[in-house]
């Protein structure tokens, strides 16, 4: 079985190869001095048994010809990418494997993070396993090609800066420990008042650089959000403990600030210029996006996971899924993630 699954994920890939070189155009400036390998590599008999001396044909011939077989999806092709090495590692048992198993690891671990979204949901067993030694134990490439098919148009979803993960060598140490009052907010009451007050002093301060920027969904600076604190805390409409409070619970300042301004409706229909670029959409469709633009316009950020709920699902009872292809949802839940990045630390 295991011969079969080998054999099957090599033509499979040949075939995958061969598309891309038969999506070349003989008539492209480029192409045209290397006619002779493509049309050779064009037919599907060239593929059956690779040589020494065609594999490097095709490495020096013909890899990297520019293909009218493209694939937009970025974040999808670097996976791709990590998931070939990995494979080349497995078949040449390289020490490289365990770099590249960890690098697949945080990658799971950070798409389960976003399991609210009904899609990643779907892989989470799959995600789940990822994670720990008995999967990784006599891995196949077989396997590692399942995992890259069900994963590659996910990796989008991931926030940009947890798709690199960082390590450092440096030994922690403890310290003596002291005991600090933290200041605690009696849910419904001093919150509620707390955000009531904020929200007028910035209402009433909307020429503030940051305020500005995050009511028009631009980028924000450090210096932005450092100026923005110091005038919040010195107007006294709340403690710095009430501040730090409130910026662990909505995860910065910027995005507990765009949560009690919203956004500019330019803004937002900006957001969605280029996900509408060149598509006819159906009624259900731009009510649809009616329905995220009067959320974003009030609230600034979105929960990718009220897309599965009402309102939404009163269109449709799977939601945004039912509305919208995977390659469509994948790109509205791309604009959601990036709006909401830009009221972080750019």
């Amino acid at each position: 079985e295991s011969d079969g699954q080998e054999a099957n994920l090599r033509h499979t890939t040949a075939q995958r190869l061969r598309d891309e070189v038969v999506a070349m155009n003989i008539d492209n400036f480029i192409v045209r001095p290397k006619r002779r390998w493509v049309e050779q590599f064009a037919e599907s008999a060239a593929w059956e048994r690779l040589g020494t001396e065609e594999r490097q044909l095709l490495t020096d011939e013909v890899a990297g010809l520019p293909s009218a077989l493209v694939d937009d999806d970025i974040e999808a092709k670097q996976f791709d990418l990590l998931m070939l090495r990995l494979q080349l590692a497995v078949l040449r048992l390289e020490p490289s494997f365990a770099g590249l198993r960890d690098k697949v690891r945080h990658v799971a671990a950070s798409l389960e993070d976003k399991a609210s979204i009904p899609m990643i949901k779907a892989q989470l067993p799959l995600l789940q396993g990822l994670q720990t030694d008995a999967f990784w134990q006599d891995v196949t490439t077989p396997i590692l090609e399942d995992v890259r098919r069900r994963l590659r148009a996910l990796i989008r979803l991931i926030e940009k800066s947890r798709r690199q993960p960082v390590y450092s060598d440096f030994l922690d140490s403890l310290g003596v420990g002291t005991e600090i009052q933290l200041p605690v907010f009696d849910i419904g009451t001093d919150l509620d008042k707390f955000r009531a007050k904020v929200r007028l002093f910035l209402k009433a301060h909307e020429d503030l650089i940051a305020v500005q920027k995050l009511r028009r969904n631009k980028p924000l600076t450090a210096a932005d959000l450092e100026a923005l604190e110091g005038v919040l805390i010195a107007s006294g409409v709340g403690t710095p403990g009430e501040f730090e409070q409130a910026k662990q619970a909505s995860q910065g300042l910027g995005l507990f600030v765009r949560s009690l301004i919203g956004l500019e409706s330019q803004a937002v229909a900006d957001t969605f210029n280029a996900f509408q670029a060149g598509k006819t959409l159906t009624a259900n469709q731009l009510e649809f996006i009616q329905l995220i633009t009067a959320h974003l316009t009030q609230n600034g950020v979105m929960d990718p996971g009220l897309l599965y709920e009402s309102p939404y699902t009163d269109l449709d009872p799977l939601g945004v899924e039912g509305i919208f292809g995977q390659a469509e949802v994948i790109d509205l839940l791309a604009v959601l993630d990036d709006v909401r990045r830009r009221a972080l630390v750019s």
